[in-house]
């Protein structure tokens, strides 16, 4: 396990270098001009102006150079200055918006899991049933709606229509500790950023456990007068669960993704909604340093994902050594 972890954290510099240069590349390609975007497109600044400030940042080196230079400067911590935070540097930013991610992915995370586990298995149990077919429809409409249109929608019913739930922000905005995160303004966007993830997880598992049930041990366990209760939580439903802690690693990038729409939609202060405005005002600093900081994080969910697959499993364990 610590050998595991260890060949996953040395490679974690070269992924993020990886990324790094694709990110940078793709940059460079882009129609969008940082020094317009700076200086603001409806300003009279000259263009001796403009070429001064593209040569104070560097824009008049070779490619390879620029690059180098930006690279040895992350690897001191200085991820440069953004525009959007006012010319502030981008490290402290992302830190002041990385916990209302945290906790908006998370908590959809978990719904994600236990929705579809509990689902899951209960479509699995009452497999042809009205019930079966409600779940797997749901499932099928989920993935067929956007992520955007399901947001917007439950903003209306629920926040405006109903009044049950407010419309957005980590907190009322008239409260003196705007920085906190109030629980009821985190049910909406966290509910919904779970939905965009909730029909894979439970089709999975239902899928996964009437494969189970067909196996032989499965059919020993009824042989001797077990009840179905029983072999469906004892000896289907933990195998079922192995190959679903690697499907939560692998889906936690598209759980990622998709918070920067459910942000936007509901105002919420996070990294998505970050990256959304900087990405609109061309601020290249902070695409690329939000862009390296969800890289860690889906690297490290997906290391913690196979290290509870050899936990849950022994037979990894012994394979891997």
């Amino acid at each position: 396990m610590l050998k595991l972890i260890a060949r996953r954290l040395a490679v974690l510099p070269l992924v993020l270098l990886a990324v790094a240069t694709v990110t940078f590349a793709l940059t460079e390609i882009s129609p969008f001009d940082p020094v317009e975007a700076y200086v603001g497109a409806e300003s009279n600044v000259s263009t001796e102006r403009k070429a001064e400030i593209a040569r104070a940042w560097g824009f008049d080196q070779p490619l390879h150079e620029r690059f180098g230079r930006w690279i040895g400067n992350i690897a001191r911590g200085d991820m440069g200055h953004s525009i959007v935070a006012g010319g502030q540097p981008v490290g402290p930013e992302i830190v002041s918006r990385a916990s209302a991610s945290i906790a908006l992915i998370g908590g959809a995370l978990l719904l994600v899991l236990v929705g579809g586990l509990v689902f899951g298995v209960l479509a699995a149990a009452f497999r042809g049933t009205v019930f079966d077919w409600l779940v797997r429809t749901s499932c099928y409409f989920n993935t067929a709606a956007p992520s955007f249109w399901v947001g917007l929608l439950a903003l209306y019913v629920f926040s405006i229509e109903l009044g049950w739930l407010p419309a957005g922000f980590t907190s009322d905005p008239r409260s003196v500790q705007s920085a906190s995160i109030d629980f009821d303004h985190l049910i909406l966007p966290m509910v919904v950023l779970a939905l965009t993830g909730y029909a894979w997880f439970t089709l999975y598992v239902r899928n996964t456990l009437l494969e189970v049930l067909r196996e032989d041990h499965v059919q020993f366990a009824r042989a001797q007068g077990i009840g179905e209760v029983a072999v469906l939580l004892r000896y289907a439903l933990p195998n079922a669960l192995i190959p679903f802690v690697t499907l939560t690693g692998t889906h936690l990038a598209e759980l990622v993704g998709g918070a920067v729409l459910i942000e936007s939609i509901f105002g919420w202060p996070g990294l998505g909604q970050l990256a959304l405005q900087a990405a609109l005002s061309e601020d290249i600093p902070m695409i690329l340093g939000i862009t390296l900081c969800a890289s860690v994080f889906v690297v490290l969910g997906n290391l913690l994902a196979d290290v509870l697959y050899r936990v849950m499993d022994p037979r990894v364990r012994e394979a891997a050594a």
